[in-house]
């Protein structure tokens, strides 16, 4: 085909072949060669820029011509399917194009609606991202709302559609179908779970029925089944329209991607905004009161309630897909491959209802997040239109939830989750201003990072602060995704004045203790370990008497890091020394210290004081709530 690289007169030469090429597929019905859609590959990732545009122009117009009466449909029309749809016609101009969607909506903030129901977004059009009238409109899209598609035949190509509206059904034919459906929430055969005043939220009809209930009902007192995000984010608006909050969560704590150290400080920040927060605790059934309702609890307590919501968590909508023959995977997910094909490969699939490897366990499984789902939908297209050219890489489930005035994050792999895939890893935790001290409003950040001890690349981060979370954790993630080490971030430059961030940001300091741990300057132990420590060991508190005032590990003997030079000989070398002070820095000096003076066993309370309490005091709670529960039983 084109062989002159030349600068002066290579790009000449793409353009007339181009033109070429347009010339010959407006002659021949099909493609003039199937070699030159690998050619635009293979150039595309491995060539000089004119050569990529080339190809990329190349692909995209041989590929039209040869699909130019392609039939798509796909089924569902939020994130994903929205995406896709319009990518395909970006792509393809004169294919047909068929959305279904069985609800009223397309392309909406699904990830709003908390907020409009708490009021703090009020105009409720400001949740639709498109319109179906505005989407066909612009992307010449047939949009087909309150429609279902009930069945799909693979044999034949076609779909079964009912018209939720009039009742009518009827098929339709497709070259490509994609499914999107989404998730649908767990309800639970409860008994009473169908009582009035009960509801899921998922979509804009259930949302307009909360806020409806909430505006036009005597409502004070709501209850949150459930402490994920959303869970979160509904208390938060709920207790934000003046109502009483109780949350019931069934695990251990709030927010599962977490490690439970990070869950503890967004649960301290929840019960000091006055929200019920009960742990461990599970609901057993719901009855109807003389006003409003009864949460009835397996521990035996009674939480009266005029409003529920069940945020007990969401399952892939594989109904179709399994009753048409596709497989399916571990994680109850539709199984695609690296192209977001399934098992039949002209059906492809997107969004919350697929699973597919995790790009660091290697496990298969699910991702509820809207970005990976219009990025999905994206890739999707183009392999569909250039033929399977583009590999998704999978997602690692990079999320953030703001929980009243503080900011939680997490992207990779939790400590608890790599523990259960086998996988080694170290953990550190460390706590730094947001921005400049001496700027005012700097509040405190925390970072935990899990990283391989052998070459120090990074799994899983999780930032809880009030400003610059997010910031910081794209950073975190992105070094995540191409599986980067914990010394980039040590050397990571950011930008820097004092309202944004200090000479050394907060990922500059996680880097920099997590490269102590590797290079063995520092030996670290956990919030959970300091009442199992060895006989011989000394806990040794290096606050300040003002600090230590406030409160103290039990069993520490206190020595302030300025007087540990001074006062070193109080110490016995053969001990085991565990070193801890409010965050970890004045620890890592005294451990410093002593490993250079003869001692040499010395351990740093990875976290310090402040994240030993949050634990301590959450788990003491937890404790003191079913204690409770069995006596009032």
């Amino acid at each position: 085909m084109v062989t002159n690289r030349s600068k002066s007169s290579g790009r000449q030469v793409f353009s007339m072949s181009l033109t070429r090429c347009r010339i010959l597929t407006k002659r021949k019905k099909q493609h003039p060669s199937e070699n030159l859609i690998l050619f635009c590959d293979i150039r595309h990732k491995a060539a000089p820029s004119a050569y990529r545009t080339f190809a990329k122009d190349l692909a995209i117009c041989l590929s039209a011509q040869r699909i130019q009466d392609m039939k798509y449909i796909i089924i569902g029309a939020v994130a994903g399917g929205a995406s896709t749809a319009a990518r395909l016609r970006r792509l393809d101009e004169h294919a047909e194009i068929i959305i279904f969607e069985k609800g009223a909506y397309i392309s909406y903030a699904n990830c709003g609606l908390p907020y409009y129901i708490g009021d703090v977004i009020r105009d409720r059009n400001a949740l639709f991202v498109q319109t179906a009238a505005a989407f066909h409109q612009r992307f010449n899209i047939d949009v087909r709302t309150m429609t279902e598609v009930m069945a799909i035949d693979r044999s034949a190509k076609t779909v079964t559609a009912l018209n939720r509206v009039t009742g009518e059904t009827y098929t339709e034919t497709y070259d490509k179908l994609v499914l999107s459906p989404g998730a649908e929430p767990v309800r639970p055969p409860l008994p009473g779970i169908s009582l009035p005043g009960i509801f899921t939220l998922r979509n804009v009809a259930d949302t307009d029925l909360i806020k409806a209930f909430v505006q036009q009902k005597n409502v004070n007192r709501a209850v949150v089944i459930g402490a994920g995000f959303i869970g979160l984010e509904m208390a938060e608006n709920l207790s934000g329209l003046g109502l009483e909050v109780s949350v019931v969560e069934m695990g251990n704590q709030v927010l599962a991607p977490l490690d439970f150290p990070v869950a503890a400080l967004a649960q301290r920040h929840i019960r000091a905004h006055g929200v019920h927060l009960m742990l461990e605790s599970a609901v057993e059934a719901f009855e109807k009161a003389e006003t409003g309702l009864n949460v009835l609890l397996k521990n035996g307590e009674n939480l009266p309630a005029d409003l529920v919501i069940l945020s007990i968590g969401v399952r892939p909508d594989t109904r179709l897909a399994v009753e048409a023959g596709l497989e399916t995977g571990p994680a109850r997910g539709i199984r695609v491959n690296e192209y977001l094909q399934t098992s039949d490969p002209d059906i492809y699939a997107v969004g919350d209802v697929i699973e597919f490897e995790n790009p660091i366990t290697g496990i298969s499984m699910n991702t509820y997040l809207a970005g990976p789902a219009n990025k999905q939908g994206r890739i999707c297209a183009n392999n569909i239109v250039l033929g399977n050219v583009q590999p998704y890489a999978g997602a690692i489930n990079t999320a953030i939830v703001k929980v009243f005035d503080m900011t939680v994050a997490t992207a990779g792999m939790a400590s608890k989750h790599l523990r259960n895939a086998g996988i080694p890893h170290l953990v550190s935790t460390t706590h730094s201003g947001a921005h400049a001290g001496y700027y005012p409003g700097s509040r405190q950040m925390s970072i935990q990072l899990a990283f391989s001890p052998e070459d120090g690349r990074l799994f899983g981060a999780q930032v809880a602060g009030y400003e610059g979370v997010d910031k910081r954790i794209d950073i975190l993630s992105s070094v995540i995704q191409r599986k980067g080490t914990i010394y980039e971030l040590a050397e990571f430059e950011h930008a820097y004045a004092p309202p944004y961030s200090s000479a050394k940001d907060p990922v500059n300091m996680a880097g920099f203790v997590a490269e102590n741990m590797l290079l063995g300057k520092t030996n670290v132990f956990y919030w959970n370990e300091t009442e199992d420590l060895p006989a011989n060991a000394v806990l040794l508190d290096v606050r300040t008497q003002e600090e230590a005032g406030h409160g103290i590990i039990p069993g520490a003997v206190h020595i302030p890091v300025d007087n540990l030079r001074a006062q070193m000989n109080a110490l016995n070398p053969a001990s085991d020394i565990y070193i801890y002070c409010q965050s970890g820095l004045r620890a890592y000096l005294a451990q410093r210290m002593l490993l250079q003076n003869g001692f040499g066993k010395v351990y740093n309370l990875s976290g310090g004081y402040q994240l030993w309490e949050a634990c301590t005091k959450e788990k003491a709670e937890t404790g003191k709530q079913k204690k409770e529960a069995v006596e009032f039983a």
